[in-house]
């Protein structure tokens, strides 16, 4: 129940668009408690509650069952990870077996701009490029279908969208050694990787390094290394997502959200 709770509460805050600290001013809680309760650890008391109801336009009673509503919604599953985790190969596969779309969120970030992802942060940035990848990803969440999206390897960077893809999907961090990463992403053919960049192999083990944490924070995480294929990737994640808190929203199809890295 606790748990339920705290997926509600983090979704409420994240359709607000509220940080921690915002809604901690905003109901006289401590932010370290609030992470508690998303977390599914904090023991809330009726008051507390109430005041973190009201801080986000509701009722205690209806934070306690929009589990139920969630429960209405199409799932979306997100995949996560570096370039060449092997995201779009695995959500390619993942959607043609639950027969839901694909959904690419950069490919969705570029329609937008009208121009390549490139383009996007030579011109303009990567403040612009944050804003038109969380307004893309909500307009994806929102339209409550299956799907898989993919949404870009640096995702994880940007709180209020990882956020916001945490509290409306299941996430699958894809996990790889910095070999692997290399190895398939030169297999496609592109060698940019190793342009000019002498000590790109130590540059995309400190990244790797870096982003380890954050990856870890998705609901599940899945080891795609060489010694699986992708179709054994694919399985495990099939079996571990159906039988997790999404899975009362699976009827006939299941959407998977993938990131394809940069």
């Amino acid at each position: 129940m606790l748990e339920e709770l705290g997926r509600a509460v983090r979704a409420r805050r994240c359709e607000h668009a509220l940080t921690l600290r915002a809604l901690s001013d905003r109901a006289g809680v401590s932010v370290r408690f609030l992470a508690e309760l998303e977390a599914g650890r904090g023991n809330v008391s009726v008051v507390r509650l109430h005041a973190i109801a009201s801080a986000l336009g509701t009722t205690a009673s209806a934070l306690l069952s929009d589990e139920q509503a969630h429960a209405r919604r199409p799932p979306v599953v997100a995949l996560l990870g570096l370039r060449g985790a092997g995201k779009t190969t695995v959500g390619r596969k993942l959607a043609h077996r639950w027969k839901v779309p694909f959904v690419e969120l950069d490919a969705k970030v570029e329609e937008a701009a009208g121009m390549s992802l490139a383009e996007v942060f030579e011109l303009h940035g990567e403040a612009f490029y944050r804003r038109l990848e969380r307004d893309q990803l909500r307009k994806q969440l929102d339209a409550d279908r299956p799907m898989v999206l993919a949404t870009g390897g640096s995702l994880v960077n940007d709180e209020e969208s990882f956020s916001l893809l945490r509290a409306r999907a299941t996430t699958v961090w894809l996990q790889a050694s910095p070999e692997s990463h290399w190895q398939r992403v030169v297999a496609q053919g592109d060698r940019r990787p190793m342009q000019n960049r002498a000590n790109a192999m130590s540059e995309l083990r400190a990244l790797l390094r870096e982003r380890a944490g954050r990856y870890a924070r998705a609901e599940l995480v899945v080891d795609t290394d060489a010694s699986k294929s992708v179709d054994g990737v694919v399985a495990e994640i099939a079996r571990r997502v159906a039988p997790s808190a999404h899975a009362s929203r699976m009827a006939s199809t299941l959407a998977i959200s993938t990131a394809s890295s940069r």
